[in-house]
């Protein structure tokens, strides 16, 4: 890897790995809709000019069956999702239960009907990878926060259907365009939801959480991606999708040192077992490069 290429990789590492903590952060004061909405919102108004100045917009936008439902399940549904689940879970249980998207990317791929022909060591890695969720939700968690592993649930399938929606019918759609105009969709659609339940804040947040919604926008959202794309041109899609393997590590740092959150036995038990059941479930498989949500490396591309 050249120089910049590490570089690169090391600063998506980190934008991919710390929005858990922000989240966690932001939700201590703010409704989950409004978190949703003030990054989404903040990110789209950062890359729609660059959408615009490389004519992606209208591109597609003609492309809207396929964008609407890539949008709904990558972000409009996980990132509602995720942000509630961190009312109640450690940001680096979160991170970590992401981890398990490659997994899940296995059975959405079976029932979209192009199933991947796996080997003893994708079943393997299959094995390991619900070890490891055991070992989370069953011993690290104890069964306290089951509604929160619930919606994790949903984002990780969201996360791994995303990518395949892309694969399939929008692999030809620019990524800054597809990125900029599924934000924005994702901003409009929270505008009213956040009136009509009540989620926009009765007094001004606190610093904390201003900077939290900030970094969520502008470093784990627009600049993540704009990383993404530069790091996949330097080292290709294959490499960057080593990504997914830093990002759970980067989680769990964050939560202990920033907000002193506890890592157990179980914790490492499940960090070890879900990474080497998504490494091995992901080997040896090639798929095309897509666009990934900001909590989750590039899946299609192994997969912040």
């Amino acid at each position: 890897m050249t120089r910049r290429g590490l570089i690169l990789f090391a600063a998506l590492g980190i934008a991919w790995g710390i929005p858990y903590l922000f989240i966690k952060v932001a939700v201590s004061e703010l409704d989950p809709a409004m978190v949703v909405l003030g990054r989404s919102a903040l990110a789209a108004i950062l890359l729609l000019p660059l959408a615009f100045f490389r004519r992606e917009v209208a591109t597609v936008v003609r492309r809207w069956k396929p964008m609407l439902a890539y949008t709904i399940v990558e972000i409009i549904l996980p990132w509602y999702f995720l942000s509630s689940a961190e009312q109640h879970l450690p940001s680096s249980t979160a991170g970590l239960l992401l981890a398990t998207v490659p997994l899940a990317g296995v059975a959405i791929a079976f029932a979209m009907g192009r199933p991947e022909r796996l080997s003893r060591l994708n079943w393997l890695g299959l094995a390991l990878g619900m070890l490891g969720v055991a070992a989370l939700v069953g011993l690290d968690i104890a069964g306290s926060d089951l509604i929160a592993v619930a919606q994790m649930a949903v984002v990780v399938v969201g996360y791994a259907l995303g990518p395949a929606i892309l694969a399939r019918w929008m692999s030809d759609l620019p990524g800054v365009g597809v990125v900029a105009v599924s934000l924005a969709a994702t901003a409009v659609v929270y505008v009213p939801f956040v009136l009509l339940t009540g989620g926009w804040p009765r007094a001004w947040p606190s610093q904390a959480v201003i900077v939290s919604i900030v970094v969520l926008a502008v470093v784990c959202s627009a600049l993540a991606f704009l990383l993404m794309v530069g790091l996949v041109a330097e080292i290709g899609p294959v490499k960057a999708t080593a990504i997914t393997y830093v990002n759970p590590a980067v989680a769990i740092l964050a939560g202990a040192l920033v907000l002193g959150e506890r890592v157990t036995v179980w914790t490492i038990v499940g960090f070890a077992l879900v990474l080497a059941g998504s490494y091995l479930v992901t080997r040896r498989r090639r798929a095309p490069v897509a666009v990934e949500g900001p909590e989750a490396a590039p899946a299609q591309q192994r997969r912040a």
